[in-house]
């Protein structure tokens, strides 16, 4: 256990930092299967995720040692897994909290959970849980976030941006991790002790594109239509023009640039 100044009472007090690593998921799920329990909010980052992922096994690439890529454990065997898309909404809403003190214009979350300056994406996130009966056992979360990173290859070149991109200057790397370990444990703990009503209306509110007319994706057809949210398990809900509003899950919808 490597024990740091993170004014938490759990998450990020055991804290391991590594040079490079495939993925920090990956592991931190090797890590956690091994015989010694690992404390909850454990957190692995890496100077260097050469094989990061993001949904669905898309890649995610961070400049080494300029962003911020790490993966946090925690048990959160109060949410059933018909209710998982709580976790989701959790680390996007805090994400957003934290950013917000950086960033105060412009921010969104692209479901289901991206994050987005304009339209950048500066975030992602890549939860992977283990459900033991009827509830979440464990939940490994990942964190990509772009932070000091000033180049982007191919079609990030377009399509992300960076916090010293935006600010024109760098930002203390363990800071920002403190701040948001610390957001992601007042989250979580007020979802523990049953007071989350309000996170699905933060993390509804702040929905990229949300209520606005745009272009989608299904099945090979380009569609228009108007996002209204979610559904109660986290599917996304999209109103087209002249029909009735249709519930995507993961992958089955995808957002057209213009």
């Amino acid at each position: 256990m490597q024990n740091n100044t993170f004014s938490t009472l759990f998450i990020g007090q055991n804290l391991i930092k590594l040079s490079a690593v495939d993925s920090t998921n990956n592991y931190l799920k090797i890590l956690s299967s091994n015989s010694e329990p690992l404390p909850e909010g454990t957190v692995i980052m890496a100077e260097h995720q050469f094989a990061g992922r993001g949904q669905q096994g898309s890649v995610w690439m961070a400049e080494p040692g300029k962003s911020l890529t790490f993966s946090l454990l925690l048990r959160p065997s109060f949410i059933s897994a018909e209710q998982q898309f709580k976790l989701n909404m959790l680390v996007s809403v805090a994400l957003n909290n934290v950013l917000l003190k950086y960033l105060p214009n412009g921010l969104t979350i692209k479901w289901p959970n991206d994050i987005y300056v304009d339209d950048r994406k500066i975030g992602g996130v890549l939860i992977e849980n283990i459900v033991a009966g009827s509830n979440i056992k464990q939940s490994i979360i990942g964190i990509g976030l772009n932070v000091n990173q000033t180049f982007f290859d191919g079609e990030a070149q377009v399509r992300a941006t960076s916090i010293s991109q935006i600010l024109q200057q760098d930002v203390n790397l363990m800071v920002l991790l403190s701040e948001i370990c610390t957001q992601i444990e007042q989250l979580y703990l007020k979802l523990r002790s049953g007071k989350d009503t309000q996170l699905r209306d933060l993390y509804v509110s702040k929905l990229y594109r949300l209520n606005q007319l745009a272009k989608y994706s299904h099945k090979g057809e380009v569609f228009e239509g108007i996002m209204e949210g979610i559904s109660e398990v986290g599917l996304l809900r999209i109103k087209p023009l002249n029909g009735k509003a249709v519930e995507f899950g993961f992958k089955e919808v995808a957002f057209v640039w213009e």
